[in-house]
């Protein structure tokens, strides 16, 4: 075969695979509002970064009339490009090929370039649009999705990876999105481990594919996924974003951009942003993003757990964790899914070398029935877990309540705050004033002429010994007590002073994380 047979051959084998599943299967995909595996990747990658691998991988099957069928690509396209001139991996299912389902090469594949991020330390995202296990092969295609799993599992806290739902993701499928750092859904993009039928076979309920694993659903009810998006583009954009804030591997680095935002900004409407009346909620998004470089906040599981923020700043151009209690949620209560969603966030900001700051205002743990069966005391103590074994840099700003268990669950500075801020708002004790003082002067009160007015004395005289940053600050639990409006300048410098922070722990192959 001469020179220019052999390219032509090539060129046609090339032309079949950039072809997917044919031209109406592709016009369909477009019918559905959703792009094509390539043009994810297309979209989502620097203009013409994108290198292709394992174009020409072909599948082994032979049962069920797979060997006479032919598979482009192997339902699946990988490899790798960048993001912002930064390396990535990438791997995106392609529907229009067997419906995107997955068998012993389409796994193959996929292993492959997790394998290759990791031994290069570059973030790995994998775009989900698939049918589930390809039935055709058996063993073979559940083997794959074991094979996926346990990479998940030795990747974690060694590169960022990404999981982007962007349509049906089903069965087994759903574990691999599970065991990745984020999740991202779009709008008509599904995912559950059982569907409707199967459910309504079983158990008699009715509930639609929407319903049932819906991105609202794992967004607001589940808290399986951590980024929505209307359709693909806005979904592609997050992604982007998300990446500006993350180290590449858990060597290299937090990443600092040049910031022009002042360190030493000071923002007038933190005088007053804590009302008067302990009881009166404000919103503590106002506070991260007065403090936040260009007041820019990218928020992490906004619809889950809002009784808790999580989410990325910069400060003076490096990119900060913040985890923050929310009064206008629960009055900033923690609970179930609020002690899982931070610990889970702290975990990966540790494990990546990322700097925490944590905004507390919080008068406890939800009280109920429901909590204490749940099993509040084992998610909480994730929590606590978490802070413990951090040991990036840690840095805690006190706006007003932090009682009891509570106030030591967020970033106490028993539990490692390298730096304990306070506000002179901040109210730190074992409990609110009102209830101290009925149980510490009960006595006193009952027996008083005028109960109430015994009540009030009391509650101010506990106010004023007790519910203030002070006492703390006397034990040196608090190291500053400061203006609301200096907290920018104060948290800049401090993580300046942190930035070599060194710790060494007991050497153990693993810790037992709280069930």
């Amino acid at each position: 075969m001469s020179k220019e047979a052999k390219l032509e051959k090539l060129a046609a084998k090339r032309e079949e695979v950039l072809l997917g599943g044919g031209a109406q299967k592709i016009e369909k995909q477009h019918q559905s509002g959703k792009l094509t595996a390539r043009e994810r990747i297309n979209a989502l990658l620097d203009e013409g970064s994108f290198v292709e691998l394992d174009q020409f991988v072909v599948h082994r099957g032979t049962y069920f009339g797979m060997d006479k069928t032919v598979a482009p690509g192997e339902g699946v396209v990988t490899g790798y490009g960048s993001v912002d001139g930064r390396l990535v991996y990438v791997f995106s299912q392609d529907f229009t090929v067997l419906g995107g389902s997955l068998g012993e090469m389409h796994a193959a594949k996929i292993c492959k370039v997790m394998d290759l991020a990791v031994k290069v330390g570059a973030p790995c995202i994998g775009i989900n649009d698939s049918g589930g296990a390809r039935i055709q092969e058996g063993v073979d295609a559940l083997n794959g999705y074991g094979e996926i799993f346990r990479r998940n599992t030795h990747a974690s806290g060694v590169i960022p990876q990404i999981s982007v739902i962007m349509g049906p993701c089903a069965g087994g499928a759903v574990y691999s999105p599970a065991l990745t750092d984020f999740v991202f859904m779009v709008n008509n993009a599904n995912m559950f481990i059982t569907g409707p039928q199967v459910i309504k076979a079983v158990t008699g309920e009715e509930v639609s594919a929407e319903e049932l694993g819906g991105a609202m659903t794992h967004n607001r009810i589940s808290g399986n996924a951590h980024f929505y998006a209307d359709d693909e583009r806005e979904c592609i954009a997050q992604i982007r974003r998300l990446l500006s804030f993350l180290p590449s591997n858990n060597l290299e680095g937090v990443p600092v951009i040049h910031c022009d935002d002042p360190a030493e900004r000071m923002d007038e409407m933190l005088k007053d942003v804590v009302p008067d009346n302990p009881n009166q909620a404000y919103d503590m998004h106002d506070v991260i993003m007065a403090l936040a470089d260009h007041h820019d906040f990218f928020e992490v599981q906004q619809y889950w757990a809002q009784n808790i923020i999580t989410g990325f700043i910069r400060l003076n151009g490096m990119s900060v964790g913040v985890i923050a209690n929310q009064p206008k949620s629960m009055a900033g209560c923690l609970d179930i899914n609020a002690s899982d969603k931070a610990a889970r966030f702290i975990r990966f900001c540790d494990s990546m070398g990322i700097p925490m700051v944590t905004f507390v205002d919080t008068p406890g743990y939800l009280p109920g029935v429901a909590q204490e069966h749940g099993g509040i005391i084992r998610h909480g103590a994730k929590l606590l877990y978490a802070y413990s074994e951090a040991s990036v840099p840690l840095l805690a700003v006190i706006t007003r309540k932090a009682y009891g268990g509570a106030y030591l669950a967020m970033c106490a500075k028993a539990l490692g705050a390298d730096m304990a801020i306070a506000w002179p708002s901040a109210q730190i004790a074992v409990m609110g004033a009102q209830g101290a003082a009925n149980i510490v002067f009960r006595k006193e009160i009952d027996s008083a002429d005028d109960p109430q007015a015994k009540r009030q004395e009391k509650i101010a005289e506990y106010e004023e010994e007790f519910s203030n940053p002070y006492c703390a600050a006397a034990r040196g639990l608090v190291d500053l007590v400061i203006e609301p409006e200096y907290t920018r300048y104060y948290l800049i410098k401090s993580l300046d002073s942190l930035i070599t922070k060194q710790e060494s722990r007991p050497g153990k192959k693993h810790g037992n994380f709280p069930s």
